[in-house]
This record gives structure tokens, C-alpha cells and sequence, in this order.
């Protein structure tokens, strides 16, 4: 027996669906559309119960051509025709069938996705069920299962499950010129030339943990800065200075995030044969060895530097300057390249040292900044983690030893050096650079870096907008194939962002609800597009560049 179902989607539409028992199992028969208001949803029900009444109707076809049947001249019996038998009634025969409504679709969302993959030439593919794969990803991140409702929502006929996994086999398999990946990347690579420049690029990780049980010998538990303990891989992500993904690679869930930074960078360098860019990255990826690495690789570096380096570093300032800073201060000096122990820079000596690669072989050149504001911030985390080791002290609240508290047998005190020093150096963030003063002054330094919340925000929208994490899939392959489309995804979207100066969400919330409507009248059948208000015309002109709109007229 069948009957109508309805079922709420993750994007918060109603979907009509046609299923039935067999067995004692319930089986989904027919996926009639999705409704986003109540007058949608009353036509898709109508349109529901007319498929059950017609046990002849076999499939919903969303995407006919409007034909005009033959009509005879001449009738005969029981055949309607402009003309009668020769003293016969034209009036006998029955009244015209009233237009009906068979089904609505998001297709300028998809139209308008599809002009920004096209125009990133990611057409160079071949394939059409992985760029649908990729904008049903965008729109509203699903199952394989499910992502045939999201394409069918969008005006789009799915193909079938088979068929997407084996288009998500091509898209991992291999490495070169023909792998996926590697053509997403060479044609993400011509797009941020074109349109910009990569003589800087912004380098992060993340972790995209996994809903199982037992490690492999990909997912692996390892640090993770939510606490999770579930496996989980590490993400490497490389993007221009604008935020557009460049590179992306994966590693093991408990590799050091410090190992990651020099295979990608190298990739990428080796890909596109760069010589001369400079990497940005934040103070998690500062190790002697990749800082050593990256030079001998003829790259440049910015990287941020911890505050337990300053005193070292600052040496200088603090004997003859004590602990006063000015807001806005900025102090170029010199840092060892390794350990905190022994520094070329000669604190007797007032003035800071100009960094050279001959005359400080066994440095780097070091930028430190004061901000007042930041000052301000710091001292309020301070104070913060000092009550709460104090509690721990007296024993008002059971926790973990946090900062400040010293242990001494069974006793507990507060370190106060500890926490004097960590007093002293509020308001200061230093940078690691191989860039001579004569080449990037101090300030262009601290905006270079400063730059990096563009790669964050690239992981928020992977993460979040994309969807990609928990991921739900286990063999390597998978993963890969799963990385491919984020990444590609993640390319869309970015410059669906910088051609509209929206988010991307925003721009799916506002196209979105934009319905063509399919028609039957008379045995004809035909789609008839949205009225679209000038700011929602504004979106997709925006989006659409002269060559994708002449391609879909």
C-alpha cells in the first residue's frame, strides 16, 4: 500500500514524497518535490495524490519539453479533433483539463552555481555528475543518499547512487595531471593569478574528526583543540591572501601540526613551479626545522612567535627601557634560530640590531608589537586564570592543575614569577620572518600577518557552510574523494562571496526560495521561471559573468 509522506529537510523545506510497504519495509517510490511555504507543499500533496490515482504513472519527469500533441482534423470515436464526423455534435465532447502545477525547482541557484564553476573552468573535468555533486555540497551539505533530493530540488534530474559513487571513485583516484584534484588545483592556481597574485600565501590546519570507534592507519587520535578523543585527520589547507584555496592535503590524525606546513608548501611550489613566495602561517608551525626548511627551499616566511621568546628576544629594551611600552610600539630585533638559550643580540648595546642573513647567521629577524587594547585583554585572561588557581589552591573548586599552580609534594601554591612574568609581557606579539628591513618594513609584516584570519574563515566554511566534518565515510580513498569535493565546494564559494560581497549562505538563503514552477495545460507541459526583484537580480547579475549568461540563454 502507498501513501503520501512528508519530511522535514535540513534546510528547513518540506519534502512530499510517495512511498509504500513491502515486506514490512518501508520503501521511498517517488521523491515529489520539496515546499518552501504552504502553497508549494498544498500543490505538491495535489500533485501526489493524482501520481497514486494513476497507477499508469511510472516516474515524475521534472525537466520535459513543452510539445503541443497532434490533433487530427477529422475525429473519430472517442479521438478529440478540431472537426467533427460530418453531422456529428462538437459539442459532445468533454471540457479542456484546467492547468496543473507538476513540480517547483531552485534552478537559478543552480544556473547561477554553475556560471561561477564554469567561469573557475572547473568544466574541465568532464564531468557532470561531480559538478552536481559539488553544488548540491554548497547548497545544502547531505548524504550520497540524499544529495538525489537536493539536485531534484534544484530543478536538476540526479543520476543514480551507483553512479555518484563511482564518480567519487574517479575523484580519488591517482595522482598527476589527470587526478581530480591536481586539475582543481592547477585551475584554482590560474584563477588567483588571473585575478590577483600568489607572491602570498596564507598557511593553516584543522582536525575533521570521525564518527568511529577505532583508529586505522589514517584516523588517529591526537590533539585536538575541542578535547575530542575521537580519530580523526589532520587538514592542511593553502590559500592566497584573498582566501582562495590553493592546496590541501591530509595526514594522520595524530601527526604534529608543525610536519604538515613543508610537504604542502612544497607541493604547491613543485606543482606550479614557484620560486619566490612568501608563506604566512601562525605560531603553531614554528619549529627551527621548518623555518630551515622553508629557507633552503628559496621561500620566504612570516610566521608568529610565542611571547616566552620575548624576554630573549627583548632583552635590550627591558635593561635599558624596563617594562614601558607605548601603544603602537614596534621594536625590530633579532631572534635565535634555535632554543631560548643564547642569542646574538648583545643586550649592553642600546639599539636593536638590523637583521642580516651574513652578520646573524644564528637568527631571524624578529618584529614585536605593543597594542594597548591587547594589553588590556591579556591582563583580564591573567587575572581570570589566576582566581581560578587560586580556587584550586583552596580547594573551592575541583579541577585539572591550571596555570599558576605550583605543586610541592601534596601541596599547591600559587607560582607567582610565573605569573609576574606573564604580567610583564602583556600587550606584546612578535613575528618570525627570513624578509630583510630593506625588502618588507615592520608594519607590512604585522599586516601580511595579520592576514591569516582569511585561511580561518576558508576552515569555517569547510566546516560549517560545507559541512565537512563529522565525516561518516572510512577507507582512505573516501577521505580523499570527500577533500575534492570541500575543495572544490570551498572554491565556489569564495568566489561566490567575492563576486557578490555576501555569504555564501546568504546568497543560497536569498536565491533559494526564487521557484520555477512546471506546467501542464492541454497535454503540454512547460517551465516557466521566478519573478526576481531587482536585489535578488543585483545577486545573480553579480554572479553571472556576460559568458555564463550567454551560455544559458
Amino acid at each position: 500500500m502507498a501513501w503520501i509522506r512528508r519530511v522535514r529537510t535540513a534546510s528547513g523545506a518540506t519534502a512530499v514524497q510517495i512511498a509504500e510497504s513491502v515486506q514490512g519495509r518501508r520503501r521511498i517510490v517517488a521523491h515529489v518535490g520539496s515546499a518552501h511555504t504552504e502553497a508549494e507543499l498544498g500543490l505538491l500533496v495535489e500533485r501526489a495524490r493524482e501520481l497514486l490515482d494513476d497507477p499508469g504513472q511510472g516516474e515524475l519527469d521534472l525537466r520535459l519539453e513543452p510539445a503541443a500533441p497532434r490533433t487530427p482534423l477529422i475525429g473519430r470515436a472517442g479521438v478529440p479533433a478540431l472537426f467533427g464526423e460530418p453531422g456529428s455534435a462538437v459539442g459532445e465532447r468533454g471540457p479542456v483539463a484546467p492547468p496543473r502545477v507538476v513540480g517547483t525547482s531552485s534552478r537559478v541557484l543552480y544556473d547561477a552555481l554553475t556560471a561561477v564553476y564554469s567561469d573557475l573552468g572547473f568544466d574541465a573535468l568532464g564531468d557532470g555528475v561531480f559538478r552536481d555533486l559539488v553544488i548540491a555540497r554548497i547548497v545544502e551539505p547531505t548524504s550520497i543518499l540524499d544529495t538525489a533530493r537536493v539536485l531534484t530540488d534544484l530543478g536538476v534530474r540526479p543520476a543514480s547512487e551507483k553512479t555518484m559513487r563511482r564518480t567519487l571513485a574517479r575523484a580519488a583516484a591517482g595522482e598527476g595531471p589527470g587526478a581530480y584534484r591536481d586539475k582543481v588545483a592547477a585551475l584554482c592556481f590560474t584563477h588567483a593569478v588571473t585575478s590577483g597574485d600568489v607572491s602570498l600565501c596564507l598557511y593553516d590546519v584543522t582536525t575533521l574528526y570521525f564518527e568511529a570507534e577505532k583508529e586505522d592507519d589514517l584516523r588517529k587520535v591526537g590533539y585536538s583543540k575541542e578535547r575530542r578523543v575521537d580519530p580523526q585527520i589532520v587538514v592542511g589547507l593553502l590559500v592566497d591572501r584573498h582566501g582562495f584555496p590553493l592546496e590541501i592535503g591530509c595526514y594522520e590524525g595524530n601527526q604534529a601540526e608543525t610536519a604538515t606546513i613543508v610537504p604542502i608548501v612544497k607541493q604547491f611550489q613543485d606543482r606550479h613551479d614557484v620560486e619566490d613566495m612568501v608563506v604566512v602561517a601562525d605560531a603553531g608551525m614554528l619549529s627551527a626545522g621548518n623555518l630551515t626548511a622553508l629557507e633552503e627551499a628559496n621561500l620566504r616566511f612570516i610566521v608568529g612567535s610565542r611571547v616566552t621568546k620575548a624576554p630573549l628576544d627583548l632583552a635590550s629594551h627591558f635593561r635599558w627601557h624596563g617594562d614601558a611600552f607605548t601603544d603602537g610600539r614596534i621594536i625590530d630585533t633579532i631572534t635565535p634560530r634555535t632554543g631560548r638559550k643564547r642569542s646574538e643580540n648583545n643586550d649592553a648595546v642600546r639599539a636593536e640590531p638590523v637583521w642580516d642573513r651574513d652578520q646573524h647567521p644564528g637568527s631571524w629577524r624578529a618584529v614585536w608589537a605593543y597594542s594597548a587594547k591587547r594589553a588590556a585583554r591579556d591582563a583580564k585572561t591573567l587575572t581570570l586564570q589566576e582566581n581560578r588557581a587560586r580556587a584550586v589552591i583552596a580547594g573551592e573548586k575541583a579541577a585539572r592543575t591550571p596555570r599558576f599552580v605550583k605543586t610541592t609534594g601534596d601541596a599547591r601554591s600559587l607560582d607567582e614569577a610565573a605569573l609576574a612574568r606573564a604580567r610583564r609581557l602583556v600587550g606584546l606579539k612578535g613575528y618570525v620572518t627570513n624578509i630583510p628591513a630593506q625588502l618588507m618594513p615592520a608594519g607590512e609584516v604585522i599586516g601580511s600577518y595579520h592576514e591569516l584570519w582569511h585561511v580561518e574563515q576558508s576552515f569555517r566554511m569547510s566546516k560549517t557552510d560545507l559541512a565537512a566534518r563529522p565525516m561518516f565515510v572510512r577507507t582512505r580513498d573516501a577521505i580523499e574523494a570527500h577533500l575534492t569535493i570541500v575543495f572544490t565546494a570551498l572554491a565556489v564559494s569564495r568566489e561566490v562571496q567575492a563576486r557578490s560581497g555576501l555569504a555564501i549562505r546568504n546568497v543560497i538563503r536569498q536565491l533559494r526560495p526564487l521557484r520555477s514552477a512546471t506546467i501542464t495545460a492541454n497535454g503540454a507541459t512547460q517551465t516557466l521561471p521566478p519573478q526576481i526583484d531587482p536585489d535578488r537580480r543585483a545577486i545573480i547579475d553579480a554572479l553571472m559573468t556576460e559568458k555564463s549568461q550567454a551560455l544559458s540563454e
